[in-house]
Order: C-alpha cells, then sequence, then structure tokens
C-alpha cells in the first residue's frame, strides 16, 4: 500500500525492544508519520507503559500532529486521544471484580498445574491492568534474552491459554508476547480495537495498513489481518524502522 490513511502498529517487539522505550530513530519516523496520516498503537501493554514507552518520547511534538496519534492500550480495550494538552481516555471496559478474581485464580492455578509457575520471577507474574489480566511467566521485568528463550515455538503459551479458556468461558483468553497470557473481555481484542478506529475516525480498515511481529495464527496480532486490514510482518524495531522508512519514501514521491 503506498498511501494508507492511517498506519497501526503493535508496540513491544515491533516498535520497542519489550518493554523497552522507542528508539530516537523510531521516534522521528512516526513524528514524519504523523505530519502526514493518522497513526495508532496497540498493544497488550498497559496505559503507563504507554507513556514512558512512547509518549515520553515525542515530547516536543506539535499537538496538531499528536491529535492524530490514537493510543490503545491493553489490546484495544482502551482508548486514549490527545485533546490539544495530554492523552485522555476514549473509552475503558474495564473488568469486575468477580472476573479479576476469576481470571487471577485460574492464572495462577493452571500454571502451577502445568509446571509454568516460576519460583523465582523478576517481578511480579500476574498484574491487573483494569481492563485486562496478564501473566508473566518470568515476571514484569524479566530480561528480553530470557523470555525470548522460554517459549521459542509458542507451546508452553498454548497449553496454558487452552487450560484458562476452558474455566473462563464468558472471557477472551489469548497468548499475548513472548512469556504473556492476556485476558479481557470476550470479544475485545486487537479487532475490536481496530474496528473501533475505523469507526470513530471514519477511515475504513482497508485504507489502513498494520505492522506487527505476532501475525501467524494464534499470534496476538493475528486478529488484525482476519478482519482484512492490509498487514506488513517484522522482526524486531530495526526492521519496522527500515520498512517504514521505504513506506514514506513512496508516500513522498507519490505526492512529488
Amino acid at each position: 500500500m503506498i498511501s494508507p490513511r492511517l498506519v497501526a502498529f503493535d508496540l513491544d517487539d515491533t516498535l520497542a525492544p519489550s518493554k523497552g522505550r522507542i528508539d530516537s530513530r523510531i521516534a522521528d519516523l512516526l513524528r514524519a508519520l504523523l505530519h502526514r496520516v493518522d497513526v495508532a498503537i496497540i498493544s497488550g501493554g498497559n496505559e503507563e507503559q504507554f507513556r514512558v514507552q512512547v509518549i515520553a518520547q515525542l515530547v516536543g511534538t506539535p499537538a496538531s500532529d499528536l491529535v492524530r496519534l490514537h493510543l490503545l492500550p491493553t489490546c484495544g480495550t482502551r482508548y486514549l486521544r490527545h485533546d490539544g494538552e495530554d492523552f485522555s481516555p476514549v473509552y475503558a471496559h474495564d473488568l469486575a471484580d468477580d472476573e479479576k478474581s476469576a481470571a487471577l485464580t485460574a492464572l495462577r492455578e493452571e500454571a502451577g498445574r502445568l509446571g509454568l509457575w516460576e519460583a523465582k520471577p523478576w517481578g511480579e507474574i500476574l498484574e491487573d491492568r483494569g481492563s485486562q489480566i496478564t501473566f508473566s511467566a518470568l515476571g514484569q521485568l524479566a530480561p528480553r534474552e530470557a523470555k525470548h528463550a522460554w517459549d521459542p515455538d509458542g507451546a508452553k503459551r498454548a497449553r496454558l491459554r487452552d487450560a484458562v479458556a476452558a474455566r473462563l468461558p464468558g472471557l477472551e483468553v489469548r497468548s499475548g508476547g513472548s512469556t504473556s497470557i492476556d485476558i479481557t473481555r470476550a470479544g475485545i481484542d486487537k479487532a475490536y480495537g481496530m474496528r473501533e478506529l475505523a469507526e470513530r475516525t471514519g477511515i475504513p480498515l482497508a485504507d489502513m495498513l498494520f505492522y506487527g511481529d505476532r501475525l501467524d495464527e494464534g499470534g496476538n496480532d493475528y486478529p488484525v489481518l482476519a478482519i482484512g486490514v492490509p498487514c506488513v510482518a517484522v522482526e524486531g524495531w530495526e526492521d519496522t524502522a527500515d520498512r517504514l522508512d521505504d513506506l514514506l519514501t513512496r508516500m513522498s514521491a507519490r505526492v512529488g
């Protein structure tokens, strides 16, 4: 696609290293895109991660450009837009207390039963993100090398996801990042977030372009591909940056 009207991204391992800040090169590319088209970031991370990983790195970007930035933390269960001063919530589909309790219990018990509960994690294994419960097998602060080595073929996450989903028929249970399982309200995933974008911006899904590192079937980016959004599979933020250089060159050539 030469001229998308909206360019969307996964965050971890697409725009930034897992839980890391976006590089200055990515920040410059996002600014260049925002000057031309709408930009969206949709990821399993919570709002605070978005603020640290992305927003803080875009300081100095004109508000007239930031109003075109759409932020969808926790897989689209939350949606933030710039109001001229800061990013404010458009919606938040928080889980009820009983749903959170059931999800946390199921994750702890099934991870223990399957031998996937780490005795010495790097930080908390379970996190309440309001609209999403997240299981991080090695802990929230695990080093990237350990995370990528823990489940390279996704088999551990698939076993845990299936076991937990069987106990939570009213909730959505899916594999997240390299060590994580995410639980949200049923039917609310990245496809939901992209449809919300289409409805609220008036930009058809076919006029969007999405970059993600987990577009394989079963990956947390796959729902975006499944609803017909043109997608680009990437392998890390450097690959994304190279592809964005190419996209911006083609967009500039078309304008010229």
